[in-house]
């Protein structure tokens, strides 16, 4: 069982309770406007050009057996997509770190391998997350990862969209400790005008997600203009109150740093001139919701 693995980060904080290791799965089916992890979107191999280490050293170009490595200082991008056959030829010759290669086949086993080399660390409850893109688009190689986790007493965590097929959710859910499930906008028609597609499967995987019995926090990536509204606000509210139990509610405050890797991809970013939301701006938006019944909180 193979997958496309963009990163796997160890010690993080803000992805799942505890100390965790993040696996990042290359390929998503949503074209979030303000996405932070555009390398993640694909969910094919890509080279990516950071522009600020380069040397102009020539190596690279040297080395590219299809030409698709400009030369020239001034052109537009290093990398002609066009012609890359993404071989990383490239990415190997750069001894400065400027060209980068995202997407890297992996086996479960060696997944596996290194999240366990990191359970020395998983204090606090922590464990693994599958991250990325969306992890739910591997439900067979997820399944089998976590099922190697819960047996070395290893928590299990997924970071999802909800953008999946019901059978790819109950495949996963068995074996997840932890759901952190984004709930972009319930407006269906704006959801589609800022990541390409309708809201209503989502929303029915989010009532899947609370009935499995996992432990499930629900995140709203507030964007300025885009779900940061009173309207937003109430509507998302009004979903969360439908489902059983309490749900909890995570706001996730937009930023920029991912500018850079859009950049490095050549990529278009609509949101590059919007500023974060103010501290003001985010707690009014809390207190909205604690108002409605939500227990809500704001991640760091």
């Amino acid at each position: 069982m193979q997958a496309l693995i963009t990163n796997i980060q160890g010690y993080s904080i803000h992805d799942g309770p505890g100390i965790r290791t993040v696996v990042f799965f290359k390929g998503c089916g949503l074209r979030c406007a303000w996405c932070a992890n555009p390398e993640c979107i694909s969910g094919e191999p890509q080279i990516g050009f950071i522009a600020s280490l380069c040397t102009g050293c020539g190596k690279c170009a040297a080395v590219c057996p299809n030409g698709a490595v400009r030369k020239e200082s001034d052109a537009p991008h290093r990398i002609d997509y066009r012609l890359c056959l993404v071989c990383g030829a490239c990415v190997d010759a750069c001894y400065y770190g400027a060209l980068v290669k995202y997407g890297k086949i992996m086996n479960v086993e060696e997944v596996f391998e290194a999240v366990r080399r990191d359970k020395m660390f998983y204090s606090g409850g922590g464990g693994v997350t599958a991250s990325g893109g969306e992890p739910l688009k591997h439900p067979e190689f997820l399944a089998e990862l976590f099922e190697l986790c819960r047996q070395d007493d290893i928590s299990t965590c997924i970071e999802t969209s909800g953008f999946a097929e019901p059978e790819s959710m109950a495949r996963i859910l068995p074996y997840t400790d932890h759901v952190l499930f984004d709930v972009k906008h319930i407006d269906s028609g704006l959801h589609k005008k800022y990541t390409g597609i309708p809201n209503g499967l989502i929303l029915e995987n989010a009532k899947r997600a609370i009935e499995s019995g996992a432990d499930v926090v629900f995140r709203k990536p507030l964007v300025p203009g885009v779900n940061d509204d009173a309207i937003s606000v109430e509507l998302t509210a009004r979903f969360l109150k439908t489902l059983s139990g309490v749900p909890r509610l995570q706001l996730m405050p937009f930023h920029r740093m991912g500018d850079s890797k859009y950049k490095a991809l050549d990529m278009s970013y609509a949101f590059k001139d919007v500023a974060a939301p103010s501290k003001g701006a985010i707690e009014n938006v809390r207190e909205s919701f604690a108002r409605m019944g939500v227990a809500c909180t704001v991640s760091e």
